[in-house]
């Protein structure tokens, strides 16, 4: 790769990375390729979303996911990886050996957080008992990416922020439009 982009981070997170490899399982180097897969591309959680887009009782959450999904991925991936142009750490140490497919776009933030935090952020706002395991799933999907050194702790960080941001921006765009609704009807 001829540029490899912004080369920034911070020592403690180089550490970190370094810990965490020197932490690697059968199981956990079987497992977390494919807890990242569910975060490929969104698929899991467009899945996800269609479904509570389908089931009537449900239907908010679906809508609140969307915007959410739409804001975060906004600013993720077209606003902020685009601009800071950051590095991966498997790019600026190729000699570690990925147990996924080494990414092509740039690191900061972290997307699969980013949709994964913003889709599981809707679902709890509505729902707390699915919304838990969301959350936890969304987790697991994070610290997947630190686990197979594609992403900085600090990536991470900020896509789990955004995705928080996006999710609780979804919740109240949703409840306004829904309140002006019942007004109107009045």
């Amino acid at each position: 790769m001829d540029n490899i982009g912004n080369v920034f981070y911070f020592q403690w997170e180089l550490d970190f990375l370094h810990w965490l490899q020197d932490k690697h399982s059968n199981f956990l180097d079987f497992i977390m390729p494919k807890i990242t897969f569910l975060g490929d591309a969104g698929w899991f959680w467009i899945l996800v979303v269609i479904l509570f887009l389908v089931l009537p009782y449900n239907r908010k959450v679906g809508v609140q996911a969307v915007v959410g999904l739409a804001i975060s991925a906004l600013i993720c991936n077209l606003i902020l990886k685009p601009e800071l142009m950051r590095c991966r750490p498997c790019w600026l140490e190729p000699g570690i050996q990925l147990l996924t497919t080494n990414p092509v776009d740039y690191s900061f933030p972290s997307g699969h957080t980013n949709a994964s935090f913003a889709v599981a952020t809707a679902i709890f706002t509505r729902n707390k008992k699915l919304g838990v395991p969301a959350l936890i799933l969304a987790g697991a999907i994070a610290f997947s990416r630190l686990y197979l050194f594609v992403h900085w702790p600090t990536d991470v960080i900020v896509g789990t922020a955004t995705g928080i941001m996006g999710g609780i921006a979804g919740y109240i765009i949703v409840n306004y439009y829904s309140n002006k609704k019942k007004k109107s009807k009045i």
